[in-house]
C-alpha cells in the first residue's frame, strides 16, 4: 500500500498521507512520493491546484522514529543527510511548486507535520486539530522549515513559546495569531478545502505561480538557505546525550531527563 494517496478530481490533486495507523508519521517512502507527485502535477495541464491532508485522525506525526535512523560516517545519527534527503525536498518542492497549494490539516501536525501544515499557500484547520512543534521533546531544535517560517508567521516572542515550550497550539490559536488561513468545524474541512481549492483552479494560475516566486524572493534569509542551517545544527545535537535521552523517553512513553550535556 503507497504511504501517499494521489488523485486527481475538478483540476485539482488531492494528496493523502497514508499511514493512518502510524497516525501518518513521515518515512523517506512518503518524501519519494510526495516529489514524485509534485513533478508529475507540475507537468499535467489538467492540474491548477494540490490539496494535502491525512487519512485516519492525525494530519502527520512527524518523522517515524520506531523506524530508526540513517547512520553517519561516525556512527551517530546522520540528521543532517536525512534531513536533507527525505524532508528538504517536500518543504522546498512545496513553497516553489508553480500551484496553489492547501493544507487540510485535519488532527495534529507534529515536528515536522507542523512544518508540512505551515508550507501551505492556505492551512486550513480542523477545529480539533493542533500544531506542536515537538523537537524540544527530543533534545533538537525545529528543521524542515520551522524556524523559517514560525518567526515570520507569528513574531519572535510566540514562536519561542511554541518551540521551547513544545506545547501544542490550538487550531484556533493558530487562525488568530496568523499560522492558518481560517479553523473550520471538523466535519466541514474537506468541504471548505475543496471550495478553496475549485476557487483557486479556476484563476489565472500563472499569476498565482509568480505571487509565489516573488514572496519567496523577498524573505531573508531564503528557505533553503535556513534549512541548511537546521540540518547542520540537528546533526550536531543528534550527538549530544539529550537527544539520545529524548529518543529513548519518546519511545519508552516516560518524560525526558535532560542534562544539558
Amino acid at each position: 500500500m503507497s504511504d501517499l494517496t494521489t488523485e486527481v478530481k475538478d483540476n485539482v490533486l488531492w494528496i493523502r498521507l497514508n499511514r493512518p495507523d502510524r497516525r501518518n508519521a513521515w518515512t523517506a517512502t512518503c518524501g519519494q512520493e510526495m516529489t514524485r507527485a509534485l513533478q508529475t502535477a507540475e507537468a499535467d495541464p489538467e492540474v491548477r491546484c494540490i490539496v494535502i491532508t491525512g487519512e485516519g485522525t492525525a494530519f502527520c506525526a512527524g518523522v517515524d522514529l520506531r523506524d530508526g535512523f540513517e547512520q553517519a560516517a561516525d556512527g551517530s545519527p546522520d540528521l543532517h543527510g536525512m534531513h536533507h534527503r527525505h524532508f528538504v525536498p517536500t518543504i522546498v518542492g512545496l513553497r516553489t511548486v508553480a500551484l496553489p497549494v492547501i493544507t487540510a490539516v485535519n488532527g495534529p501536525a507534529v515536528g515536522f507535520g507542523a512544518s508540512l501544515a505551515m508550507v501551505g499557500d492556505f492551512v486550513l484547520m480542523a477545529e480539533s486539530a493542533t500544531l506542536k512543534l515537538a523537537f524540544v521533546s527530543l533534545g533538537l531544535n525545529p528543521d524542515s522549515g520551522g524556524t523559517h517560517m514560525l518567526p515570520a508567521l507569528v513574531g519572535r516572542q510566540r514562536a519561542n513559546e511554541i518551540a521551547m515550550l513544545g506545547g501544542p497550539v490550538t487550531a484556533a490559536q493558530a487562525a488568530e495569531w496568523g499560522i492558518a488561513h481560517r479553523a473550520v468545524a471538523d466535519d466541514e474541512l474537506l468541504k471548505t478545502a475543496g471550495e478553496l481549492a475549485a476557487r483557486l483552479a479556476v484563476g489565472p494560475t500563472k499569476a498565482y505561480a509568480a505571487i509565489k516566486q516573488a514572496f519567496n524572493a523577498g524573505e531573508r534569509p531564503s528557505l533553503v538557505e535556513q534549512l541548511e542551517l537546521e540540518g547542520q545544527l540537528v546533526h550536531s545535537l543528534a550527538r549530544t546525550h539529550d537527544f539520545g535521552e529524548g529518543v529513548s523517553a519518546f519511545l519508552e512513553r516516560r518524560p525526558a531527563r535532560f542534562t544539558g550535556g
